[in-house]
């Protein structure tokens, strides 16, 4: 498993994403990547400018395909109030995305030693049950969910792949050049690595701290639309700060892409008055 840092801001200012535009296209052409479409986006609330080498739909297909490769691998847990309790969370953040063009489906995987979440997509959502204790409550999950359902519709994992084609170019060619299995499997491989769900392939690239700044604040958006409190993602950030502590895990912020538990919790903590503003208890 290769660990690869990401491009930070590729397409920062309106001139300079005119010209990375036309470098990604060329790029593009000549890894011989041609259904990909070369396209500077908006990032929800935040307005970043984004440039994304993956239409929606081959970025949507992609979702599904990895969705489905990690599914094969896992095992679904059978408890029904868990179950129960991941559909109910998980229809009322879906309908607060108003994204009615997702396919949503939430999976609940059987494994307690794994703390993790992840959404991918078009709408594929997996939680594994060694989260649900620091969740605690329905409006703890509410706040994973959000914050990974923000990063699929965000399309961050699209653009996390897209700088890692841009970094990783004689890599991508080598592979693409296999033939258009070759493709297929390079692009699928890519996705997992890139949207962090779990993959053992492809390369790596963890979400950087803007992404995750703007998951937070969109999820916390999302939980607060579907009635949850979005006061709930600052107390489960405690509660995961405190998990990490005991598992011997508090990787320095300027080791890492992610922030530190610390930093995150005061940057939601800033945040809670644009979510407690459209936040109506249900």
């Amino acid at each position: 498993m290769t660990t690869s840092q990401p491009v930070q801001s590729i397409a920062g200012g309106r001139p300079g994403a005119r010209r990375l535009r036309s470098l990604a296209g060329a790029l593009v052409l000549a890894l011989g990547l041609g259904p990909m479409l070369v396209s500077c986006e908006t990032a929800p609330i935040s307005g970043r400018s984004q440039l994304i080498l993956l239409s929606p739909s081959d970025e949507v297909k992609l979702g599904l395909q990895a969705y489905q490769e990690i599914l094969k691998k896992e095992r679904l847990s059978t408890d029904p109030a868990k179950n129960a309790l991941l559909a109910r969370v998980g229809a009322r953040i879906a309908a607060a995305t108003g994204r009615t063009d997702f396919q949503w489906e939430f999976k609940l995987i059987d494994n307690d030693k794994m703390v993790n979440a992840f959404a991918l997509p078009g709408g594929k959502v997996a939680v594994y049950t060694g989260i649900l204790p620091i969740t605690r409550d329905e409006a703890g999950l509410a706040a994973v969910i959000g914050h990974e359902v923000a990063h699929a519709t965000a399309r961050h994992g699209a653009e996390r792949m897209s700088q890692g084609l841009l970094v990783q170019a004689g890599l991508t060619a080598g592979a693409i050049a296999a033939g258009a299995s070759g493709r297929d499997s390079a692009s699928t491989q890519a996705l997992l690595g890139a949207l962090g769900a779990g993959a053992t392939l492809g390369v790596i690239l963890p979400f950087s701290r803007l992404q995750e700044t703007e998951a937070d604040r969109l999820g916390m958006t999302y939980m607060a639309r579907a009635g949850y409190d979005p006061r709930a993602a600052r107390d489960l950030w405690v509660r995961m700060a405190e998990a990490s502590a005991k598992m011997g895990r508090s990787t320095p912020e300027w080791m890492s892409t992610h922030p530190s538990n610390a930093s995150r919790i005061r940057d939601i903590e800033a945040m809670l008055p644009e979510a407690l503003a459209i936040y109506k208890p249900r």
